[in-house]
């Protein structure tokens, strides 16, 4: 017997037939003998029905209310999945997080505190079925809190932690994690096995499998995770330790996979002063206000010459950050700001980059070769991204995973 945890995202909760079909493979774990708990999403697109909802009531909501309204979704699908649940002889109870609880820091992107599970010790030893909201929690004043989109996949991982879970199954439109988007690269392979910091680096840098938080939960405690198709019957990717991965796969690619992100807007301020505190005076008002920060390349002509500073933001921050530095502008001194949302970050991924040289140049020699200009690099112990036009994103995609010896031969 094995206590699982089984998170079912959107597309999975996406009206009553996928409903059924979703309690149907929770029946089968049952069955099974296994202890479940399952966290579910609100059905695909209701999440952002209820944001724009909240907009169009008041431009600068408030954060209690808006959790109120956006949490909303996740209650309503615990409530039909454990009805039907009940419907196919599955005792099963939604349990919403206040009911456990699960406590939040506070609102609109809460992290998770803590998390009482003797309910569902309780559930479990009854023989039951817990069915929890994704994405909610509460404050220590007893007020629903939400943790940020795509919540859903951290609650799980999280709840898995607090149950102590032999692994958490993660539920989703695909049917594992890819060396490279599939609809780009039709050789893409799917990913036996990865790891974890992989997997960090690859949801950080534009694949949308996993919340990069959630990876980052389960490589904390150790939780092994799966990605699987709620659709297909077929195994899926197994997210877990760099032991487990070698003993597994020993012979496998330097280059685990390649990611895009077309969530990239670049900055240029041009005619920065070359002295102490400059840099410091255009970063630190977007740190306070939030604003993450990626690659950064400064040039500098000469000492003691004007610069030109360039860096990378969220498409989404890019109108709150150039608010940020013109309020700056004349205490940094620089002369104008540049803006271009025509970018993407491309990244290649690998924990055997730490034990061979040379991966950058040749990612830098592929591009090259195809007249792809470079115009920011930034580098981890894992990874290399590089922003480019936005124009060359699927050649660049497909001529690097092909140089790295990713693609998937064709069945004859």
């Amino acid at each position: 017997m094995a206590r699982i945890v089984m998170k079912f995202g959107g597309t999975s909760m996406a009206g009553m037939e996928r409903i059924r079909a979703v309690a149907e493979r929770v029946r089968r774990e049952v069955e099974a003998g296994n202890e479940v708990a399952v966290v579910v999403s609100a059905m695909a697109g209701e999440t952002d029905r209820l944001v724009q909802m909240c907009r169009e009531a008041a431009p600068l909501y408030d954060p209690r209310e808006y959790d109120v309204v956006v949490a909303s979704g996740e209650q309503v699908t615990s409530g039909l999945l454990a009805i039907t649940l009940q419907g196919m002889g599955v005792k099963a109870r939604s349990y919403m997080g206040w009911q456990l609880p699960i406590r939040a820091s506070g609102h609109v992107s809460a992290l998770i505190e803590t998390i009482d599970v003797s309910v569902l010790d309780r559930a479990f030893a009854a023989g039951g079925v817990a069915v929890i909201p994704g994405f909610q929690g509460v404050t220590g004043d007893n007020e629903l809190a939400t943790l940020g989109r795509g919540g859903s996949d951290t609650s799980a991982v999280a709840l898995a932690v607090a149950m102590k879970a032999d692994r958490c199954d993660i539920y989703t439109d695909v049917d594992g994690v890819y060396t490279t988007d599939p609809r780009i690269v039709p050789r893409a392979a799917k990913i036996d096995i990865i790891t974890y910091e992989e997997m960090l680096e690859l949801a950080s840098v534009g694949a949308k499998v996993l919340q990069t938080r959630s990876v980052g939960l389960a490589m904390r405690f150790n939780m092994p995770l799966q990605v699987l198709s709620s659709f297909e019957d077929r195994p899926g990717t197994i997210i877990a330790g760099e032991e487990a991965v070698e003993e597994r796969n020993m012979e496998r690619n330097i280059i685990t996979g390649i990611a895009h992100d077309l969530n990239e807007a670049r900055i240029t301020l041009r005619g920065l002063p070359d002295r102490p505190g400059a840099v410091a005076a255009i970063f630190r008002p977007l740190a306070a206000a939030n604003i993450n920060v990626d690659m950064i390349v400064q040039s500098v002509a000469r000492a003691g010459e004007p610069s030109d500073l360039t860096f990378t933001v969220p498409t989404a921050s890019l109108p709150e950050t150039v608010a940020e530095l013109e309020k700056v502008r004349q205490e940094a001194g620089f002369a104008d700001i540049l803006t271009d949302t025509d970018v993407v970050k491309i990244s290649a991924v690998g924990v055997g980059m730490r034990s061979n040289a040379g991966i950058a140049a040749k990612m830098f020699d592929t591009l090259a070769e195809r007249g792809i200009n470079l115009l920011a690099i930034t580098t981890s112990e894992i990874k290399v991204s590089v922003l480019i036009p936005e124009a060359y994103t699927e050649l660049a995609v497909r001529v690097l995973h092909t140089a790295f010896g990713l693609d998937q031969e064709r069945a004859a």
